[in-house]
């Protein structure tokens, strides 16, 4: 055998025990992959991802000037330190009008108790409708902070007429504790009227106090998102996923009206790095509704201990929203329920990654009919559909699924079904494969080349004959990114959003 021809079925021979090595699992960590894994958990902790459909508008320091803001659009700007932005909506004296603003504060932390929005609707006249404060929390990481307002059509009561109003946010808090400009999404919902139904709000005695059985069972993975627009879809039973420094992870929930949502939040612990932390408010679990009003929130400290989360609902019912008492009373939609968990970036300093987050949900309760809508209720988002019900069993991030930090062989997928560890293994063994067939098929030509004519006919492999195959190397093999994600859910697309007030936001009632 010559020389040059018994190199190369050398060298073919290598390159296939390590491609075969590779698909089986057997080799190492690819260098670098730690290093990838980091940079991908900095970029999910990073920016409140707005909705790709929302619309620039740019509001005013005053009434003057203020522009419009139609019914089902979504819309984004920019609020500064001590600012007040105004803009003009018109209703009309059927529907019922939600507004929000969403404000996506620094990942980093460090702001103030009082730092958030405040929203306000004000009538032509300059009577006060509706109002809510919505701030980041005694943690000061809670991000994004939204609070709301809505016009709600009822006998008797005040900003009835149709006409232009005037909607406000003001943005609350210590300039010096979060610098710069804070991006806004402001959304302008419409809940069509009603006609009748059960509109009358159940009286207490009608459900029970006792929380939820919490389910077991094997966990299913689950990819939280940056916030209400790419709210990863779940429903009743056991979800996985992996929690980073600095992180607030979004879900969305569908609860129809008569059940009430039991949700449980548990965290592993963490062997932390150097002295033990003790961070007040590390960990932070909240609800919004189907307008982005919130209904509960629930702190508690991080310290490297396992901590468990959790709280029970009113069940949902239109004529809840007329009740005093704020978690109830926030329980006035059916459609999507948002459900968000947070670790304050301090805890960085304290532990190597992140933690392993495991969500228990229950729906309790028979779905019970709710009142007669004027109008296309799961359109403009305030109902739940077969297929909102298909999505979160399922377990459908809407549009794309979570990146890089759900695995990285640190248990974060173990048990949970295995849906993105078995992608990322077969892109790893893709990356790994690809290179070793690269590596020898470049020193195969250059053995070729250097034995001349001698090398002629032997049959090497061309690039060409090899990419056909599916072997060569693709860029970014092995390492999915999550792109921006569709709206939430189906229908409420463009109009699911704003939501309605009630109560004080966190912790602070609205203004008079």
């Amino acid at each position: 055998m010559r020389q040059g021809a018994g190199l190369r079925i050398r060298l073919a021979a290598l390159v296939a025990l390590g491609a075969v090595a590779v698909l089986c699992g057997v080799t190492a960590p690819l260098p670098g992959w730690s290093v990838a894994a980091a940079a991908e958990a900095e970029d999910r902790a990073s920016a409140y991802r707005t909705a790709e459909e929302a619309e620039p508008a740019e509001g005013t320091g005053s009434s003057t000037g203020a522009p419009e803001l139609k019914a089902r659009h979504l819309y984004t700007d920019a609020i500064g330190a001590g600012e007040t932005l105004h803009y003009r909506v018109r209703l009309d004296g059927e529907t019922n009008a939600h507004l929000s603003a969403v404000a996506a504060l620094p990942p980093t932390g460090g702001a103030a108790y009082d730092a958030g929005v405040e929203v306000t609707l004000l009538s032509a006249e300059g009577t006060r409708c509706d109002g809510m404060r919505g701030t980041a929390g005694a943690g000061g990481f809670g991000l994004p902070v939204a609070a709301t307002a809505s016009r709600l059509v009822r006998p008797n009561a005040a900003c009835q007429r149709a006409g232009a109003y005037l909607f406000t946010v003001e943005r609350t808090g210590d300039a010096g504790s979060t610098a710069g400009d804070w991006p806004l999404e402001i959304a302008f919902m419409a809940e069509p009227g009603v006609t009748g139904g059960a509109t009358e709000a159940p009286g207490g005695a009608e459900w029970s106090t006792e929380p939820p059985a919490v389910p077991g069972g094997l966990p299913r993975q689950a990819g939280g998102g940056t916030g209400f627009n790419d709210a990863a879809a779940i429903g009743k039973g056991v979800w996985r996923d992996r929690l980073e420094p600095g992180e607030t992870l979004f879900y969305r929930v569908p609860v129809d009206w008569g059940r009430r949502l039991g949700v449980t939040a548990e965290l592993d612990g963490a062997e932390p790095v150097g002295s033990a932390p003790h961070l007040g408010s590390g960990l932070l679990l909240r609800l919004h509704n189907t307008a982005r009003a919130p209904v509960h929130e629930q702190g508690a400290a991080f310290d490297g201990r396992p901590r468990t989360l959790g709280f029970t609902t009113a069940p949902a019912a239109f004529g809840h929203r007329f009740s005093g008492a704020a978690k109830t009373g926030e329980m006035r939609f059916a459609g999507w329920y948002y459900l968000s968990v947070g670790l304050t970036p301090e805890a960085a300093g304290h532990l190597e990654g992140g933690l392993d987050l495991t969500l228990r949900l229950s729906l309790e309760g028979e779905p019970r009919p709710g009142p007669a809508y004027d109008g296309d209720a799961a359109a403009a988002g305030f109902a739940v559909t077969g297929e909102d019900r298909e999505r979160a069993a399922e377990e459908r991030p809407p549009a794309t699924e979570r990146t890089g930090a759900d695995g990285d062989g640190d248990g974060a997928g173990a048990g949970t079904g295995g849906g993105n560890g078995a992608l990322r293994a077969v892109g790893i063994a893709g990356v790994g494969a690809g290179t070793l067939l690269l590596l020898g098929l470049a020193v195969w030509t250059l053995a070729a080349r250097r034995g001349g004519d001698r090398a002629e006919g032997a049959g090497a492999p061309t690039a060409g004959s090899i990419a056909s195959a599916g072997m060569l190397h693709q860029p970014g093999a092995g390492r999915r990114r999550r792109p921006g994600h569709a709206r939430p859910g189906g229908r409420p697309g463009p109009e699911d959003v704003p939501p309605e007030p009630h109560g004080g936001g966190y912790g602070y009632p609205p203004r008079p």
